[in-house]
């Protein structure tokens, strides 16, 4: 029989791969909007510089 202990430590563990896995979706989806971010300052400063012409 599965000792009260090992059920614990099981849940546990569990729960920390679903934070560390939510954790990867967050740091990836950061990331995305970053470089999204840098697009569109390019393209600002490429209009930008187009319209002081």
């Amino acid at each position: 029989m599965i000792s009260n202990r090992s059920k614990i430590t099981t849940a546990v563990l569990l729960a920390s791969l679903v934070v560390l896995a939510s954790c990867g979706n967050t740091i990836r989806g950061v990331g995305r909007d970053t470089a999204s971010a840098v697009g569109a300052t390019k393209n600002a400063a490429h209009n930008v510089a187009k319209a002081a012409q």
